[in-house]
């Protein structure tokens, strides 16, 4: 077992390195390494903690999962949730999910995966996703599937 709690900037290289791991599959299945999860610089990912709240999953002292959000006008966008590979399928993706989830209440959740990842549509539609369009990356060939959750 691990433990969630809030990163910080000092975390930025650990989290960019567990990205550029994590996203090794998604790049496979679009048959592209040119995806921008995979060209994120430190830099970038450094100048996002100025405004998104990091969760980081520390499992051994490593941080092998992590996901951010930001809130704007009553919708959190949920963004970057990422799981090592020899750390999926164990329940740190959807405890991720439930913390950030926690940390924006009252709010609509929106989020977007590629659209031929089977898996993250599958696995976000069981936390109670539902895709709602269908849009080409203005960066990347990738055509995203953007999924919406409203909490009752």
């Amino acid at each position: 077992m691990g433990t969630i709690s809030r990163a910080d900037v000092t975390d930025a290289a650990e989290i960019l390195a567990l990205q550029k791991l994590a996203y090794v599959s998604e790049a496979e299945i679009y048959e592209d390494d040119d995806i921008q999860p995979l060209k994120e610089t430190l830099d970038e990912v450094e100048t996002a903690f100025k405004h998104h709240v990091f969760l980081k999953y520390v499992q051994n002292g490593k941080i092998v999962g992590s996901v951010k959000a930001i809130e704007k006008d009553g919708t959190c966008y949920i963004g970057k949730l990422m799981v090592h590979p020899d750390c999926q399928n164990k329940g740190v993706g959807k405890q991720l999910m439930n913390e950030i989830e926690q940390q924006f209440p009252n709010v609509r959740f929106e989020l977007f995966t590629g659209g031929k990842s089977t898996r993250n549509i599958s696995f976000y539609e069981k936390l109670g996703y539902k895709g709602y369009k269908h849009e080409k990356s203005p960066i990347e060939e990738t055509v995203f599937l953007y999924m919406e959750k409203i909490k009752k």
